[in-house]
């Protein structure tokens, strides 16, 4: 004859599983762990033993920083496949922030190195006109990461629609508003041969022709990923402000390495364009 387990409660529950009396009431009432039965006069709640490893799961959970809804999506999932795909997610988001974070450690510890960083190598260059297929938008800071992925896979997308080999790497510029309001007009690009295919947006929308103008530019190498890229900016926009006369024009940016994708962030290259006045 079939037993149900014997139920206990909260206090009695609460040593059971390792979470206090209010942890286990903030579980109730946002749905994660209800009791097996709730006293309608006194309001006590009782707690079954068979709710012991449910209890244990969400405590993991929770120490890993599992939202609520994903921890109340993970405990209602239909079989183990979508449990597990949404756990994984889950870890992967966190490695992905423990990568940023130690990343961010190392740059502070160089930064506070009694040892002085060498000196940025920076060179003056005209760069001519070229044409470009480009993603244009009003990007805020907040978002720029996740609008300059999904930008690329437009432009690389645009490439074999119209069976044009890229010209160079990929890029972006970035307007002065960007940086002074966390929001301004960025654009990704993607350098074509002359002549080649002058409507992207004709089959990927978004995309577009464009001609980066010609110009005059500073521009340094930044070597790694862009944890500590700040500290590039500021070496060549000082060494601007000391050999000559910054414009407020869009900073370019030239991946020729790109950071992500399962690579080594600190393998990633990146030029860095500042325009300047050209000589008389």
């Amino acid at each position: 004859m079939f037993e149900p387990d014997p139920v206990v409660p909260i206090g009695e529950f609460s040593r059971l599983t390792y979470l206090s009396v209010k942890t286990l009431r903030h579980y109730h009432d946002v749905g994660l762990l209800e009791p097996a039965s709730i006293d309608p006069s006194t309001g006590y709640r009782r707690y079954s033993l068979d709710q012991v490893p449910r209890a244990h799961l969400i405590r993991r959970l929770r120490d890993l920083d599992m939202p609520v809804p994903e921890v109340r999506a993970v405990l209602r999932a239909p079989d183990d496949g979508a449990r597990d795909a949404t756990i994984r997610s889950h870890l992967e988001r966190m490695e992905a922030e423990l990568a940023r974070t130690r990343g961010v450690v190392a740059s502070l510890r160089e930064l506070l190195s009694p040892v002085p960083a060498a000196p940025l190598a920076v060179a003056f260059l005209d760069v001519p006109a070229r044409p470009v297929f480009a993603v244009r938008a009003i990007v805020s800071a907040a978002d720029a990461g996740g609008w300059y992925a999904d930008a690329r896979l437009l432009l690389d997308s645009a490439l074999a629609h119209v069976d044009v080999r890229a010209a160079g790497p990929h890029g972006a510029t970035w307007s002065h508003e960007y940086f002074e309001d966390e929001r301004g007009e960025v654009a990704a690009f993607v350098p074509v041969p002359r002549g080649a295919a002058p409507r992207p947006r004709d089959v990927v929308a978004g995309v577009e022709g464009i001609e980066l103008a010609s110009g005059r530019f500073a521009v340094a190498e930044h070597l790694g990923g862009f944890d500590d890229f700040d500290r590039t900016y500021g070496a060549l926009g000082s060494h601007v402000v000391r050999h000559a006369v910054g414009l407020p024009d869009a900073i370019r940016e030239v991946y020729r390495i790109e950071p992500g994708g399962g690579g080594d962030a600190s393998a990633a290259r990146t030029d860095v364009y500042w325009p300047v006045r050209s000589a008389a």
